[in-house]
């Protein structure tokens, strides 16, 4: 279990770094870092639900659909 979590970071971290590199140079660091939050919720949930074999509960589809909102709100333009 430890080593499953372990490699899951890793190939994360792997994925974030050269993102954030090639991102800055059309989005902010707060866009950036949003956006990085939300697709690691994503990554989690999915672990959670097949590797841990928990389920989901409509509380917290709620709490995933208002930090999509919040991925929206930080791209939307004035």
């Amino acid at each position: 279990m430890i080593l499953a979590s372990w490699g899951l970071a890793f190939f994360e971290y792997c994925l974030m770094v050269p993102a954030n590199r090639m991102g800055s140079d059309s989005m902010s660091g707060y866009q950036l870092k949003i956006l990085q939050e939300a697709i690691k919720l994503v990554v989690f949930v999915c672990f959670a639900w097949l590797y841990l074999g928990e389920s989901l509960r409509w509380n917290y589809v709620v709490a995933m659909l208002m930090i999509l909102g919040a991925v929206a709100l930080v791209f939307k333009t004035n």
